[in-house]
């Protein structure tokens, strides 16, 4: 895309009614419902526009306005969890991404974590400069959320507990174990700390995985949780479980059904991080 070219009054006026109609995002839907026009020439505009650098095409018939300062319309996202949630209802903000924005992580993560209902084709799609890791998750499995305003638009956001849970189901989506447990531990320590209901939604989840690596790590940082530690003995499933499937877990830890790499086996309770 290059410079923005000029725009007539006309334009100007539907693009302001436009912008003002909508909430972070534009689809040709909501310019013909707003303009009152044929949905066909919604998109002959939107396209015109985006042409001509004053609109910045997202996909097919979804469009972000280009902020008036900019000198070029090849411009990032400006919210990226807006685009998220139009482009993937049902949905939430999820792993690292929820973890970054409850505090429980100092690490920057440049890829955007969405938990979806939907099955994409393209998991880790590029829009505009911003990159998306996308995990298909059930209906049923959307819980534990809690809505952020973005502007104008309640955006759902996994709570702490449930960011929790989602990184004991795939540490993957914590950016790994070492990086789970570290999260975990300034869980523990955050007024958001809540064991009571993170059992309560592992239950709910029906993930036996999350018990095996929950109990196992708490007594590690957090000997002295006992109840917890014992609640989640309770509930252990047949059969071991990896602590982290991306490692070489050579070690088995019987008590919690685990299979974990020899640093962990190793390693000793003897840090109370918490």
């Amino acid at each position: 895309m290059g410079m923005l070219t000029g725009i007539g009054k006309t334009d100007r006026e539907r693009m302001a009614a436009i912008i003002r109609g909508t909430k972070g995002t534009v689809s040709v839907e909501d310019a013909a419902r707003i303009l009152d026009v044929a949905s066909t020439d919604a998109a002959k505009m939107l396209s015109r526009w985006s042409k001509n650098g004053w609109m910045s095409r997202v996909r097919r018939g979804l469009y972000v306005s280009v902020p008036l300062e900019s000198r070029t319309a090849d411009v990032p996202l400006e919210d990226p969890w807006l685009v998220a949630d139009r482009l993937f209802l049902p949905c939430y903000i999820g792993g690292w991404s929820a973890a970054e924005y409850f505090g429980l992580t100092e690490q920057i993560f440049s890829t955007v974590l969405v938990m979806t209902v939907q099955k994409p084709r393209n998991r880790r799609p590029d829009i505009k400069g911003t990159l998306f890791m996308l995990r298909t998750i059930s209906k049923k499995a959307m819980f534990g959320l809690k809505p952020v305003w973005r502007g104008q638009v309640k955006i759902s956001v996994s709570d702490p507990s449930r960011t929790i849970l989602d990184m004991l189901v795939d540490p993957v989506l914590g950016g790994g174990i070492r990086s789970v447990k570290d999260m975990l531990v300034n869980y523990l320590r955050s007024e958001d700390k809540n064991l009571g209901q993170l059992i309560e939604y592992g239950e709910r989840l029906g993930n036996g995985a999350v018990f095996k690596r929950l109990g196992f790590l708490l007594e590690k940082i957090a000997p002295d949780e006992t109840k917890a530690i014992d609640e989640c003995c309770r509930r252990l499933t047949a059969g071991n479980a990896k602590l982290d499937p991306k490692l070489n877990n050579i070690k088995l830890i019987t008590r919690w059904r685990l299979w974990v790499t020899e640093k962990w086996k190793r390693m000793e309770p003897i840090d109370r991080q918490v």
